[in-house]
């Protein structure tokens, strides 16, 4: 227990709760560190694919990034708005389900729950890929090092908010700290330099133009690639809750400080990009480097500084994911309160936190990493339409929201509105321009998940159905149930199932299999002497011993098969099944013994009815 408490933290008392509530300072690392850390690999991912231009691609990267920033500003805004009219969590599917409906809540909840596994994928391996950029001879092992910090994340999360929000402050500050300090150094160099200035060390040569003029197709493309960048942008408004008081205040001042943050981050690295004339990479090529690695390079040189900036952004890239740990058990347990998902996600860990929702998303997360071998390149394709659904269906529910409100909110109503339709428009031009590059994978996945949950609400709405309006207590026809005691011999243990088989009934049946070949025999020879002689001197109700021969060894079968045909010929009576067990100590001597009681204890419950009454008789040793 003691390891667990080291490992995990000590188990929190409900009473606690307000102790574990974080301030503004906390709330940028755990809400805003997918939003901040977008800025390593959104420009790079939209100039990744202007290669075929050349350097003249690197002139095109900067107003395509500020358009995704004007983009980021209008949900920035509509956001804020959000948090103010949804002061306890205002998540996509809350406001999407109670103004648009169920349909398009479900829509929200399967957009969200596929971006926030994507979120954390896209955050590890990114980090993974900052670290193989510096030590281009650990790349062999991405996927391994993906999965080590998986479950480094798991861990710390599980220790719970406020821990989490103290172990994720320094790397974000140094994460951003380093970022901040090179894009002004760069800056000041360049205005210095006439806009012309020398990077202190060797650039790769771009690759030679493969086009000449930049298409629209392309534009479209780059754009919805580059809009990597805008997700994480909700998480704020998710986790209202785990603010102190003033909840919206201290909310929307971490929003605030997030996005204001990201702007510079995402300007910065692109105008450093065009005055040093560096352009993205081939992630595919045998020397790559990610485009910061290279823009450190370039303001810094390969010194000190430079391990200490990429190993902040390894740090805060790997942590990234964090915002889906976050959020992603927030999401699953208000699903799971409308029944759409199990009710295991509703349950609060030893810290206070949903804990079934961070094993969900560890396991989820881990298959992703392992199907696309921990490459960034190929998850960013799945990327960002789950986000840019979740914000359209948001923004459309605030409209209604509003115009449901009293009072004149016209301008709350514009504001959402255009929100609402430009993060629309973007998440037509993502899923078209990404369909056929693996978008594909993610539309599939929302209509399947839209139809799971579909089918768990029919299971508790059944359950519902059938529990609701219970009668009064019947005492009518009660009697003794027919109690059968399989038994294998006559030792300790069945001796104590047959105890408590004699208070609760006078109708015993002891059932014992017998092999053909089998040279003993079975509990004939000790039935008289045991059993029938002490029950006998005390004037007890004898029980009936029934011996059945299996030719072909067998023993579970016959066993059901006997079982099932007692309760056939009792239409009027409950079968109580006791089944001896042996507890042992230690987990791991569960090999030593044979598992049979477990096997028809599983069987009796899945092939068993209303009638037949499972009664484990454990004896420990």
């Amino acid at each position: 227990m003691k390891i667990v408490d080291s490992v995990f933290g000590k188990p929190l008392a409900t009473s606690e709760e307000r102790g574990e509530h974080i301030g503004v300072a906390a709330g940028i690392p755990i809400f805003g560190l997918d939003a901040l850390t977008s800025a390593a690999y959104g420009p790079e991912a939209a100039m990744t694919l202007l290669i075929p231009l050349g350097v003249a691609g690197i002139h095109y990267a900067v107003p395509v990034v500020s358009s995704i920033l004007m983009l980021l500003v209008i949900v920035f805004f509509s956001y804020r708005q959000t948090i103010e009219a949804y002061p306890n969590g205002g998540g996509s599917y809350t406001v999407a389900t109670e103004n648009l409906g169920e349909k398009a809540g479900l829509l929200a909840a399967a957009a969200l729950m596929i971006d926030y596994i994507l979120t954390a994928a896209v955050g590890i391996s990114a980090g993974v890929e900052a670290v193989t950029s510096a030590l281009p001879h650990l790349a062999p092992h991405t996927l391994l090092l993906c999965l080590v910090i998986l479950v480094l994340l798991a861990v710390i999360n599980l220790r719970g908010v406020k821990d989490t929000g103290t172990a994720f402050i320094l790397p974000t500050f140094l994460f951003v700290g380093t970022l901040l300090l090179v894009i002004g150094v760069g800056v000041f160099k360049s205005l210095a330099a006439g806009g012309h200035p020398v990077a202190l060390a060797a650039m790769p040569l771009p690759m030679p133009a493969t086009m000449k003029y930049l298409s629209l197709w392309l534009l479209l493309k780059t754009f919805s690639s580059g809009c990597a960048a805008m997700t994480g942008v909700e998480a704020v408004s998710n986790g209202v809750m785990a603010f102190r008081e003033p909840r919206p205040r201290n909310a929307k001042l971490a929003l605030t400080i997030i996005i204001a943050i990201l702007i510079v981050l995402l300007l910065g690295t692109t105008y450093l990009a065009k005055t040093y004339s560096i352009m993205a990479m081939d992630p595919n090529a045998h020397d790559y480097q990610s485009l910061l690695s290279l823009l450190v390079s370039a303001v810094f040189g390969r010194g000190w500084f430079y391990f200490l900036t990429m190993g902040s952004v390894f740090l805060a890239l790997a942590l990234s994911a964090n915002t889906a740990f976050a959020d992603f058990p927030r999401l699953t347990r208000a699903i799971a309160l409308h029944d759409f998902l199990p009710h295991v996600f509703t349950l609060r860990g030893r810290r206070l936190l949903y804990s079934h929702g961070i094993y969900a998303l560890t396991g989820f997360t881990g298959v992703i990493l392992i199907l696309f071998d921990g490459i960034t390149d190929k998850l960013i394709p799945l990327y960002a339409i789950g986000a840019f659904l979740a914000f359209t269906l948001s923004q459309a529910g605030m409209v209604v929201h509003w115009k449901k409100e009293p009072g004149n909110h016209t301008w709350h109503m514009f504001v959402n509105g255009f929100g609402a339709v430009a993060t629309g428009i973007t998440l037509v031009v993502v899923l078209v321009t990404k369909f056929a590059s693996g978008a594909w994978v993610t539309a599939l996945l929302v209509p399947s998940l839209i139809m799971i949950m579909l089918g768990v609400k029919r299971h508790y709405t059944r359950i519902n159905h059938e529990m609701q309006d219970p009668p009064p207590l019947s005492v009518a026809n009660l009697e003794e149930p027919l109690v059968v005691i399989p038994m294998a011999k006559w030792d300790r243990i069945t001796e104590k199932a047959l105890r408590f088989g004699l208070v609760i009934s006078k109708d015993i049946k002891v059932v014992h299999v017998h092999s053909d070949d089998d040279a003993d025999e079975g509990l004939e020879g000790v039935w008289e002497d045991k059993i029938l002689t002490p029950l006998r001197h005390a004037t007890m109700q004898e029980p009936e011993l029934v011996t059945i021969i299996s030719k072909y060894r067998f023993i579970i079968g016959p066993l059901m098969n006997y079982i099932r045909g007692l309760e056939a010929a009792n239409p009027n009576r409950k079968i109580t099944v006791l089944l001896p067990e042996l507890v042992v100590r230690h987990w791991w001597e569960n090999a030593l013994h044979g598992q049979r009681v477990q096997l028809l204890k599983l069987l009796l419950l899945l092939r068993g009815n209303q009638r037949i009454v499972v009664v484990n008789i454990p004896w420990y040793l």
